[in-house]
């Protein structure tokens, strides 16, 4: 469906993607971004749209001159990555509990770090700036070192997947743990302190923000991109632990060439150019999806998950959903739900069923399908994935 310019009486427009009737509180979330001065042209909505933090979940923000840190978020650099590999899934008949316990004992889970730091992470070329972030995090090295590899909580994900043609697909979703989580806050406090001592008026403290030109925003805007750079390199990392595992089960161990690979941000803060003019774009909750840009938009751990193609759509700033996005919280799942809901939901998958992730039952998300069909002058389908092993975080 094409979008819809939302009737919110603000000084720029807001177009939505997400094919029904905002609530009053999202709605008052994007009023208050599209009243900013510094925003450009309008805010895009995607179809997974839902409350966040000072600027709703899948909202795409381009500004002039100032960037906010509390929209770009404290999972900075969080996003997908996706690998084919030439298995089919008649080779894993029998395999999928021992792939299961490999990748968990592989890759540290929840508040998990790995015990050992192997070369692929103590190489990492990002380390020699790390001196040069934010005074807050100075003391983190080690913790982040041990953190790059790992999958973090929450809605973060393993899986191990089949498309329609029964290829063997690794899928995985992460960020950039705690260090990121920490920059974030150190230059949020920030932004909201200097927001108090000006008198600049906006509609939320959350959307307190820094302008180019001055020390704090060329401080954050170097950590963010050093935070983006280690969410990605810490799914690569996990990945090829991922590849090992499966290429042992599968090929006696013998490495892989993949047959595609896709590593994509959904919370991230990057200058692009758009209607022809260079801004800062913000994606809380979205995946960049110019022409020929891959991209990855998992459903939940019940539902299928799609590989897409973008298609350039300028009124979206080139974006699209970055997932299934959820209709009801954590806490309003786990009341609602049982163990035994979870176990019927998640039939024939290769995961843990019980208590501790009940919150992420399928059924506390929206409809992955729905949220495809409404965006579909986004992006095109380029593969459809069903997991068979799911490892959460």
């Amino acid at each position: 469906m094409p979008y819809a310019s939302l009737n919110l009486s603000s000084p720029k427009p807001v177009l939505s993607w997400a094919g029904h009737p905002l609530g009053s509180a999202e709605t008052q979330m994007a009023k208050n971004v599209a009243s900013l001065p510094f925003v450009f042209k309008h805010v895009a909505l995607m179809p997974d749209v839902h409350l966040g933090k000072g600027a709703l979940v899948g909202s795409v923000i381009a500004t002039h001159e100032a960037i906010i840190p509390a929209a770009v978020g404290v999972d900075i650099g969080c996003g997908m990555a996706a690998v084919k590999l030439p298995f089919h899934g008649d080779q894993l008949e029998g395999k999928l509990k021992r792939i299961r316990l490999d990748i968990e004992a592989a890759i540290p889970v929840g508040f998990e770090s790995n015990r050992e730091c192997d070369r692929a992470v103590t190489n990492w070329q990002g380390w020699r700036e790390f001196k040069t972030l934010h005074p807050g995090v100075q003391r983190l090295d080690g913790k982040a070192m041990q953190q790059l590899g790992s999958l973090g909580g929450g809605n973060h994900f393993i899986e191990l997947c089949l498309d329609a043609d029964d290829h063997v697909w690794l899928m995985l979703h992460s960020g950039s743990r705690h260090i990121g989580n920490k920059l974030a806050q150190c230059h949020i406090d920030t932004a909201k302190t200097l927001q108090k001592l000006s008198d600049r008026k906006i509609p939320d403290p959350d959307l307190s923000y820094f302008v180019t030109g001055t020390p704090e925003f060329a401080a954050y805007w170097r950590d963010l991109q050093w935070a983006q750079n280690y969410a990605r390199y810490n799914r690569e990392v996990m990945m090829a632990r991922f590849k090992r595992i499966v290429e042992q089960h599968l090929a006696g161990g013998k490495p892989t060439q993949p047959l595609l690979t896709v590593n994509c941000h959904h919370n991230y803060a990057a200058k692009e150019v758009h209607f022809g003019e260079e801004v800062y774009v913000t994606r809380k909750g979205a995946v960049r999806a110019r022409r020929e840009d891959y991209g990855i938009i998992p459903g939940s751990m019940g539902a299928k998950s799609y590989i897409v193609k973008g298609k350039g759509n300028a009124h979206s700033y080139c974006s699209c959903s970055h997932g299934a996005g959820r209709q009801m919280s954590r806490t309003k799942a786990k009341k609602q739900f049982t163990v035994d809901d979870l176990v019927a939901q998640t039939e024939g998958i290769e995961c843990r069923k019980d208590q501790h992730v009940l919150d992420e039952i399928p059924s506390a998300y929206k409809s992955i399908e729905t949220v495809m069909n409404n965006q579909a002058d986004l992006v095109e389908i380029v593969a459809t994935l069903k997991q068979v092993v799911c490892v959460k975080g």
